[in-house]
């Protein structure tokens, strides 16, 4: 077997925990496809996270769907946007990670997720954003 092949059969097996699902909570959320034990990393990816940052003066100069697209689903501040360097056609499933103030996961400081409890299959993934982004949000 191509050492290729076998490596993505072994991620497939002991690494794919999660799918995408309508929430009760917003939206779209993160949901487990089989049951998650505490301490594992359900959201291990092979796509690099780094990000770029980019002046917002430079944003302005994007289509405003793709603006409107970047503000839903990067971080910004005041000064700039930060994007991931593979772009918007590849998606991180963990932006579709809701918001509790009981979570079962949290960013570890490596920036990996980790479960913070047994997750049954089908239970919806969170995180709390005021601790993992140091900021506090209110939601109507």
């Amino acid at each position: 077997m191509h050492k290729s092949k076998k490596f993505l059969l072994e991620h497939l097996k002991n690494d794919v925990y999660c799918r995408l699902g309508v929430s009760k909570i917003a939206g779209v959320g993160v949901f487990a496809l089989r049951d998650i034990a505490k301490g594992i990393y359900p959201l291990k990816t092979w796509m690099s996270d780094k990000e770029l940052d980019i002046d917002l003066s430079e944003l302005k100069k994007l289509p405003a769907s793709v603006r409107k697209h970047v503000e839903m689903f990067c971080f910004y501040d005041d000064d700039k946007v930060s994007i991931p360097v593979c772009g918007m056609n590849t998606m991180n499933m963990a932006i579709y990670l809701n918001h509790s103030k009981t979570p079962n996961l949290k960013f570890k400081r490596s920036g990996n997720l980790v479960a913070l409890c047994d997750i049954k299959k089908n239970e919806e993934l969170t995180i709390d954003y005021d601790k993992s982004f140091g900021e506090k949000h209110i939601f109507d």
